[in-house]
């Protein structure tokens, strides 16, 4: 499974969280809350623009996590090794 391929590359442990329990996904759950600033809730994203998707795509990844140690996503990322693809 790709899951168990990743934890073995990273030494990261991948958890799945059950259905309809989204106090197990906290993260998640937060990334929500960031996209109804930019889409809010029932939008439909077939009406934005691949180029407006990025660009906000790019705007959350820059934002600084306080979980990350006030990083953004992609300077994780980057420390991580792992290459983000944009575009």
């Amino acid at each position: 499974m790709l899951h168990e391929e990743i934890e073995q590359l990273t030494g990261f442990r991948i958890y799945f969280c059950d259905p309809h329990s989204p106090w197990q996904r906290r993260t998640n759950e937060n990334i929500n809350g960031l996209l109804r600033q930019y889409f809010p809730k029932g939008s439909d994203l077939s009406r934005h623009g691949v180029r407006n998707l990025r660009d906000v795509t790019r705007q959350l990844n820059d934002r600084p996590r306080m979980v990350l140690g006030d990083r953004t996503p992609t300077e994780a990322m980057q420390d991580w090794g792992i290459a983000l693809q944009s575009g």
